[in-house]
């Protein structure tokens, strides 16, 4: 099982960002979470705050079960994101660290989820593991 995790604009400051609306985690320390947690599960992790290397990864991720996207604030702007998302062969699933909802009304529109197999929202880096298990149940892994 090999599951990409892509990070986008701004989300390498996890952990010292906004701690109030993002907490004080790094996603380094949270993937090696992940990973003790999935061992079965191969993560892939990239974070850029490159809109188009971010399509590039998503166009070429022909070899992974799932992927998992943040993309940051390009999800409320990117045509880019949304053609490469529809372009992919396995599930995308959107996550987001706080509740999209519950913030600026500018961010309550993503440009990504009618393309996307699920969205997740407002549960803190836990959104990451929801989305695996997600993941693993689309393939009949649980």
């Amino acid at each position: 099982m090999r599951i990409l995790i892509l990070n986008g604009v701004n989300l390498k400051q996890l952990g010292t960002r906004e701690i109030n609306v993002y907490g004080s985690v790094s996603f380094d320390e949270y993937l090696d979470s992940l990973r003790e947690h999935y061992p079965q599960v191969q993560f892939e992790f990239h974070q850029s705050d490159d809109e188009c290397e971010l399509a590039s990864l998503l166009a070429e991720a022909v070899s992974y079960d799932g992927i998992i996207l943040n993309a940051g604030a390009y999800t409320h702007t990117s045509v880019v994101l949304a053609d490469a998302v529809r372009t992919t062969s396995c599930p995308v699933i959107e996550v987001h660290i706080s509740n999209l909802f519950g913030r600026e009304q500018y961010r309550r529109h993503s440009a990504l989820s009618s393309c996307c197999a699920g969205f997740i929202s407002g549960f803190g880096l836990d959104g990451y593991r929801l989305a695996v298990e997600a993941i693993l149940k689309k393939n009949n892994l649980v």
